[in-house]
């Protein structure tokens, strides 16, 4: 069975790197240089997560996103 999960990244305000927060692993945290980078930990992590939730006979979220297409728009805002 495939579950697919929602991964937000966060770019650090110097571009240094990308925070990825995992919405149904609220404790997992990871980041990245890149985006690719942080995607891959994000990865590893819930998959980790699995695995020890697993081993301690905890439920594991199935999912929550149907479609994994998450996006960003950037708007200029007016002059205050």
């Amino acid at each position: 069975m495939d579950a697919t999960y929602r991964v937000i990244l966060v770019p650090e305000p110097d571009g240094s790197a990308y925070n990825a927060i995992i919405p149904a692993f609220p404790t997992a945290h990871t980041f990245g240089v890149t985006q690719e980078e942080a995607l891959a930990n994000a990865r590893e992590i819930i998959e980790l997560e699995i695995e020890d939730r697993m081993a301690q006979g905890e439920s594991i979220p199935v999912g929550d996103v149907d479609r994994a297409v998450i996006d960003s728009i950037t708007v200029k805002l007016p002059a205050a």
